[in-house]
């Protein structure tokens, strides 16, 4: 069924999203300081551009499938759970907007160890909140309670 598939595509991009975001605050993120000064503004905007084509349509899916269950949870019961995830949602496009993006452009002109210590910092934002996520996309699948 359409509602089926529109679960599916919550809980995929939900923990295919949790994993990149937690990978790229452990890892990418942190690794960014030793790029070295010549070159990082080249580096900084391929990393931008890579990342979007792989994340941009993961997040879309979210936002979308997100939406389509506040509206038509797969149950009754869980309307509340759905309205949770997304709000969750739209806190992390906020902080991606809001913040990450305009860390990303100042780090797109050069290295800047302000601009770079503020995105790993407040990038702790959007890894909790995907990691809040994930309980809530596994309850619309009933895969546990809500």
């Amino acid at each position: 069924s359409i509602v089926s598939l529109i679960v599916a595509i919550q809980l995929v991009s939900t923990l295919v999203m949790f994993g990149v975001i937690l990978f790229v605050q452990i890892v990418h993120y942190p690794l960014m300081a030793g790029v070295g000064e010549e070159g990082f503004s080249r580096y900084a905007r391929a990393h931008a551009d890579r990342t979007g084509l792989v994340v941009g349509p993961l997040m879309l899916a979210e936002m979308g499938s997100s939406i389509w269950l506040a509206v038509q949870p797969p149950s009754p019961g869980l309307q509340g759970t759905a309205w949770v995830g997304l709000g969750l949602l739209i806190a992390i496009w906020g902080v991606t907007g809001l913040v990450s993006v305009p860390c990303h452009n100042r780090l797109a002109a050069g290295f800047d160890p302000l601009a770079h210590r503020r995105l790993v910092r407040t990038n702790w934002a959007r890894t909790f909140l995907w990691a809040a996520r994930v309980p809530v996309a596994l309850a619309l699948t009933g895969i546990i309670a809500p």
